[in-house]
């Protein structure tokens, strides 16, 4: 849950208009895209978690 908090607020800090990586967006891109990684790495140990346990 604090994954998806952090990376909606680091989502919506971005300043789309500018680009993705000027000056002021990649202290808000990196910490997205690590949250993003977070979520996904999350996923798939959980699955893996649940493929490994037959009841």
């Amino acid at each position: 849950m604090i994954f998806i908090l952090f990376t909606a607020i680091s989502i919506y800090s971005i300043d789309w208009k500018i680009g993705i990586m000027e000056d002021e967006n990649p202290k808000f891109v990196f910490p997205a895209l690590a949250g993003i990684l977070g979520i996904a790495l999350l996923f798939v140990l959980n699955t893996w978690s649940k493929i490994g346990v037959k009841k």
